[in-house]
């Protein structure tokens, strides 16, 4: 072979070599650009109108046949297809996030334990008792926050703090949740006609309802006016307490309306309500309509003649009744006999409150009748105190017929912290009877004036007898 044909040869080798290997081009350079944004973006998958946008730029000789207006849309469309990659990006994001969020986040049951530990208090999903625990308004907005966490709640305390006042609303609207609710009390929280307005709108929320108790609120006075409707709708309730409230006038009409129609109560306590006594509306009368009546408590109610006639008739359809407090309504003096005929049929009266009721010798002689014809046979307390009105022989009429109180454990005959009295012939009464008294545990004689005779016999009275009664002179 010759050199020529020799350096042909090789030549024509090397080119042949030079057409094997792929040549890059600018396309591929573009297409390489690509794939290291698809790696930066992790899972995202590049659509082709990124590579489009590349060479938008440039101009291909095709461009001129087309609309610039179909040029705008395609880049609005791809732009809008881009967002939505985005948005679908940031909502797995926020998904992400809240679930976290979720698992990171206490459950109720855990707020509710560091709620009751932040007070000081034991957890309980049955009674929550927060009586005088200082509450802020921040707290019984929490507390309401966490009441669809206890369905199974059945009695809530919040008495003696004052700032549930004004507050409870925001209470009251989560009551629903907790309708196996029990007892509600609310005493001493200085409540506003408003609160008991809000009160009553939870209690049709509230069928199991046994006790409810908002007393010693004085300034929910006024608030029963339209706030009575679903009072009545509570048919399992056993005890109202609403003493110390300065119901109106107007408060006393609406409750003589709804009152009568709870069937169940067995306790009510209408007691330090002025408007009570003076008011015009039958209520006293119409406890007649509460056969399972206890307890009734009208304290301090100014009542009149009138007002303790029609209570003493309502008295007479009130088989089941235990507690009578007439406490601290003058009327009651000297008037006593309007309540003989309920006295009589009252078998089973354990408590009866007369202090400070202006009584009067013949007052404290009907009360010894009563028992001498085999009636108040049942009688454990007897409240008798401050009646400075009565004379001595009033009380020795009273301490010769104390005997017959065999099941009487409490007595109480003090006069008022204003005055002194020198026990007189009676008490030598009083001793005889207080050998036939078993029961008798408590004797308050406070302001009674003892000779040093009548004290000796009294502090030996016990070990001669023995007997434990405690003597409170």
């Amino acid at each position: 072979m010759s050199a020529d044909s020799l350096k042909d040869e090789i030549q024509n080798s090397q080119d042949k070599h030079e057409e094997d290997i792929p040549r890059s081009s600018p396309f591929d350079f573009v297409i390489k650009q690509f794939q290291g944004k698809r790696s930066s973006l992790g899972k995202r998958k590049e659509q082709p109108s990124d590579i489009k946008k590349f060479f938008r730029s440039f101009d291909f000789g095709k461009s001129e046949g087309k609309d610039r207006n179909e040029i705008e849309e395609t880049e609005l469309n791809n732009s809008g297809s881009d967002d939505q990659i985005e948005k679908q990006d940031l909502s797995v994001e926020d998904g992400l996030s809240h679930l976290i969020s979720e698992v990171e986040s206490p459950s109720g049951e855990q707020r509710f334990n560091q709620f009751m530990q932040k007070l000081g208090k034991d957890a309980s999903s049955k009674n929550l008792d927060l009586n005088n625990c200082a509450l802020s308004a921040a707290d019984v907005t929490e507390l309401a926050s966490l009441l669809p966490f206890l369905p199974e709640l059945e009695e809530i305390s919040l008495s003696w703090n004052s700032c549930v006042g004004g507050t409870l609303k925001a209470l009251t609207v989560h009551l629903h949740h907790v309708n196996q609710l029990k007892v509600l009390r609310l005493n001493s929280c200085r409540l506003t006609a408003e609160d008991v307005t809000s009160l009553d709108t939870a209690l049709q929320h509230l069928p199991q309802l046994r006790k409810l108790d908002i007393s010693c609120n004085k300034e929910i006075g006024g608030g029963f006016k339209d706030s009575t409707a679903h009072l009545a709708s509570l048919k399992n309730l056993e005890v109202l307490d609403l003493h110390q409230c300065c119901v109106t006038e107007e408060d006393v009409a609406n409750l003589s309306q709804v009152i009568p129609l709870l069937s169940s109560l067995q306790e009510l306590n209408l007691s330090s309500n002025k408007n009570i006594g003076v008011s015009s509306e039958p209520l006293l009368g119409r406890l007649r309509f509460l056969p399972k009546l206890k307890s009734v408590a009208i304290s301090n109610c100014g009542l009149g003649e009138a007002s303790l006639s029609s209570l003493a008739e309502a008295a007479l359809h009130l088989p089941e009744l235990e507690i009578l407090d007439l406490s601290w309504n003058k009327c009651v003096g000297g008037n006593l006999k309007l309540l003989l005929g309920a006295l009589k049929l009252a078998t089973k009266i354990q408590v009866l409150r007369l202090s400070s009721c202006n009584l009067v010798a013949e007052d404290l002689a009907l009360l010894t009748l009563l028992r001498q014809d085999g009636h108040l046979a049942q009688l454990q307390k007897l409240d008798l105190s401050y009646n400075n009105n009565a004379s001595d022989e009033g009380w020795v009429v009273f301490c010769q017929g104390l005997a017959g109180f065999k099941e009487l454990s409490e007595l109480d005959v003090s006069l008022r912290p204003s005055s002194c009295r020198d026990c007189g012939t009676w008490f030598s009464d009083l001793l005889a009877a207080l050998t036939k008294l078993p029961a008798l545990a408590d004797l308050g004689m406070q302001r009674w004036v003892l000779s040093e005779s009548q004290r000796k016999r009294l502090e030996c009275f016990n070990q001669d007898n023995k007997r434990n009664i405690r003597f409170d002179c």
